[in-house]
């Protein structure tokens, strides 16, 4: 398409001597950099060091649940775990791939999403015991059984982490392989490794315990009719999604990162003991830096500001850049600052890159979306479920988006529509369809294995409910992990881990609320016409 790109480890000086080299050799077209980024080394080592406290928390989290949940198959599990992780960071090791702040992200949720599986096979075995089958015949049965789920459920998440790599470079890519991977070494370790330390030990004739006495038949005997209280659960999106629209359209907009629109983004370091307000450092960047756009948010809580300006946006070249640094700290000098160099991370972007960015992940969550109802159509031979899915999609991107346009400017720390939301956006989508994908696939086999029943609703309502135990588990596990992730993963993430926390409970509320009353709907319409 008439682009290039080279690639490596190049400091500013380094990149502008290519660019030179390049205009001086046989190349039509000169070479221009449209977007560099510095970090500072106590910002960087504080990211790193939230980055390893959140993979730690994680792990003890997963662990501890799965113990206490699942008592000595949860101990398997945790090995299974375990083994997880040592694949991610064998391949990462042979691809030689740097670990970064947003490839700790995708390992922690990986760590969350592995567990899955495990809980899904669990679950399934815990059936076949209660029907009175052997151990061994019950293992063999469960994972039988929640095989199609798992590999539904897996495809069409690793649909949204291939989608997410198409945007080839930036934080969204460095989550998105590692995701890839992470879906592949968790299917692996849970359908090989699992079943390979519960069949030992059946073998061995020594017992295996799935559940702990406090959990004993949990959610086994609920009864809740999903699809008859329908409307309700439509009303309760459709005025979350209006009161987002409404705070879309008073503030004038969600905030929208510099990768999206062009700019020098500066992360500062003013005096903590002076709190400083966000407004009083924008009204002095207008009144100093003439026909620009200027953004001032919360960094942090240690008197940490992100300032993003659109000044000289169309200015080339180390001085530029020199030069609006120049004037941005020089606006600010009624402020205290503190550090040798107050100025901690710099980046900037060009206007044409930022549109490019913008239109390219607008394009790969529709092409998810797309991509996700072919599959489901094809999978459940029926456009009925590929429209409750697609829906129920649809539904969690514009409940976040819509939570996003409401906790703008209120919480403190930045809600930017970015590359990290856009991350965050499709790895939703992944999440939710595998929660949806094993709803359906539990719905699918009840109908078929009671075709002379009557009623329809009866059954579905039945496989959601039997459904019900797994889906609060896997969810809880997902949301505990993507929590510390929140806490302790470092402002950087925050809107990213922020965006994750929203769509786990979304995309479990529509997997059951929304998803299969469409489908019931949509089916009913068919079948008048």
């Amino acid at each position: 398409g008439g682009n290039s790109q080279i690639t490596g480890n190049f400091d500013i000086r380094e990149a502008n001597d290519l660019a030179n080299v390049l205009k001086a050799g046989k190349l039509p077209a000169p070479a221009k950099i449209v977007a560099s980024e510095q970090v500072g080394a106590s910002l960087g080592q504080e990211s790193i060091n939230n980055g390893l406290n959140s993979l730690l928390f994680g792990f003890i989290a997963t662990i501890l649940f799965m113990i206490l949940y699942y008592s000595r198959a949860g101990w398997m599990a945790i090995v299974a775990v375990l083994g997880n992780v040592f694949l991610i960071m064998g391949v990462l090791a042979s691809l030689g791939a740097a670990l970064t702040l947003p490839g700790m992200a995708g390992i922690i949720l990986t760590v969350g999403m592995a567990v899955d599986a495990n809980v899904l096979i669990y679950e399934r075995i815990k059936d076949e015991l209660e029907i009175g089958k052997s151990l061994k015949t019950a293992i063999a049965d469960g994972f039988k059984h929640a095989l199609s789920a798992i590999i539904d459920s897996n495809i069409t998440t690793l649909l949204a982490g291939f989608i997410l790599t198409f945007a080839g470079a930036g934080p969204a890519y460095g989550f998105a392989v590692i995701l890839v991977i992470g879906i592949f070494s968790s299917m692996f370790t849970a359908l090989f490794i699992t079943r390979l330390l519960l069949d030992r030990r059946a073998d061995k004739g020594l017992e295996i315990k799935f559940d702990a006495p406090w959990n004993k038949g949990f959610m086994k005997n609920s009864n809740i009719d999903f699809v008859g209280n329908r409307k309700k659960y439509y009303m309760i999106s459709a005025l979350v999604i209006v009161a987002g629209i409404a705070a879309f359209v008073m503030k004038g907009g969600i905030s929208t990162g510099i990768d999206f629109k062009g700019g020098h983004s500066y992360v500062i370091q003013f005096d903590a003991d002076k709190n400083y307000q966000t407004e009083a450092i924008k009204t002095a960047l207008d009144n100093n830096l003439k026909e620009s756009s200027n953004e001032v948010k919360t960094f942090g809580s240690k008197g940490q500001f992100r300032i993003v300006t659109t000044y000289m946006i169309d200015a080339e070249g180390q001085a530029a850049r020199d030069s609006v640094r120049a004037d941005v700290l020089d606006a600010l000098k009624g402020f205290e600052m503190t550090g040798e160099d107050p100025v901690l991370s710099t980046s900037k972007v060009g206007a044409a890159i930022a549109t490019s960015t913008r239109d390219k992940s607008a394009f790969l969550v529709i092409l998810t979306v797309v991509g996700i109802f072919l599959y489901i159509v094809f999978r459940f031979r029926s456009v009925a479920y590929g429209m409750g899915a697609t829906i129920a999609l649809i539904h969690d991107v514009l409940v976040v988006l819509s939570m996003f346009a409401i906790l703008d400017g209120v919480v403190p720390f930045p809600t930017d529509f970015d590359q990290h939301l856009i991350a965050a956006l499709l790895t939703l989508l992944g999440y939710s369809i595998n929660d949806t994908v094993i709803v359906f696939d539990r719905i699918r086999e009840f109908l078929t294995n009671n075709k002379g029943e009557r009623s329809d609703t009866r059954l579905i309502n039945l496989a959601i409910n039997n459904t019900l135990s797994r889906t609060i588990i896997t969810s809880a596990t997902v949301f505990v992990v993507v929590l510390i992730l929140f806490l302790f993963g470092g402002d950087a993430l925050k809107g990213f881990s922020l965006a994750l926390l929203i769509g786990v409970v979304v995309g479990t509320y529509s997997s059951i609320c929304i998803a299969t009353p469409i489908v019931v709907d949509f089916s009913t319409k068919k079948k008048q016409s």
